[in-house]
C-alpha cells in the first residue's frame, strides 16, 4: 500500500523552525526572498543553496536527521514549491497578511513587514549582483517598488515615533491606504517575475 504524503507544513510550524535554527529572515522576508531566486536571471540557484543563503551560506547543524528533513521539506518541498506555481500568470503572488490593531503601533508593524518583503525580493533576484540586465518590466516594476520603499520606511519611522501618543483616526486611514499599497507591490512583484521567467525562456537555448 502506497504511503500517502505529509500535510504540508503550516505556516506557524515553520516559522517556529526558522526561528529556532536562527534563519536571519522571518518567515514573511523568506517568502519574497525565494520568489526573487525563483525568477533571478542573475544565476542558477538551487533551491538549496536559497535555503543555505538564509543561515549565512550554509545549513545549521541538526540534532538530527528528522530535524533536518523537517527544515528543508518545510522550506523546499513545501514554500518553494508553492512559490515557483507564480511563474504563471494565472496564479498571482500574495503578500503576507497581517492583522494588526488599527494604531500607530499596529501601522509601524505592518509597514516594517511590507518593507522587509520588498527589500528581501530585491535580495533574491540580484542574488548578491549589484546590476543585473533586466527586462524592461521587471526594470519597472523595481523602481516602483523602490518608491513605495521608501515611503513606506518613512511612514515607519513616523509611526515609531507616535506609537504612544494618542490615538486617531489618521492610523486607521493610513491601515486603509496600507491595503492599496499591498496590493500595488505584490502585483509588481508579479510582473517582475512573469517578465524575468519570459525573457529567460526566450534566451534559453533550442535544444538540437
Amino acid at each position: 500500500m502506497a504511503r500517502s504524503a505529509p500535510p504540508p507544513m503550516s505556516d506557524d510550524a515553520l516559522r517556529g523552525l526558522l526561528l529556532r535554527h536562527g534563519c536571519r529572515l522571518p518567515l514573511h522576508a523568506v517568502r519574497t526572498f525565494f520568489l526573487g531566486v525563483i525568477a533571478s536571471p542573475g544565476s542558477a540557484v538551487s533551491p538549496i543553496g536559497a535555503a543555505e543563503a538564509l543561515f549565512g551560506g550554509e545549513l545549521p547543524v541538526f540534532d538530527s536527521e528528522k530535524d533536518a528533513n523537517a527544515l528543508i521539506g518545510g522550506l523546499i518541498v513545501g514554500l518553494w514549491n508553492r512559490l515557483s506555481e507564480h511563474q504563471d500568470r494565472s496564479k498571482p503572488f500574495r503578500l503576507t497578511r497581517v492583522d494588526v490593531p488599527a494604531t500607530h503601533e499596529g501601522l509601524a508593524r505592518i509597514a516594517l513587514i511590507r518593507r522587509e518583503e520588498i527589500v528581501s525580493f530585491r535580495e533574491g533576484l540580484f542574488g548578491g549582483n549589484e546590476s543585473l540586465d533586466l527586462p524592461e518590466r521587471a526594470h519597472q516594476a523595481l523602481g516602483v517598488l523602490s518608491q513605495m520603499r521608501a515611503m513606506i520606511e518613512g511612514t515607519r519611522e513616523v509611526a515609531e515615533r507616535t506609537a504612544n501618543s494618542a490615538e486617531s483616526d489618521d492610523a486607521k486611514a493610513l491601515l486603509q491606504q496600507f491595503r492599496e499599497l499591498t496590493r500595488i507591490a505584490e502585483h509588481e512583484m508579479h510582473e517582475a517575475v512573469l517578465a524575468c521567467i519570459r525573457a529567460r525562456r526566450q534566451t534559453r537555448p533550442a535544444m538540437h
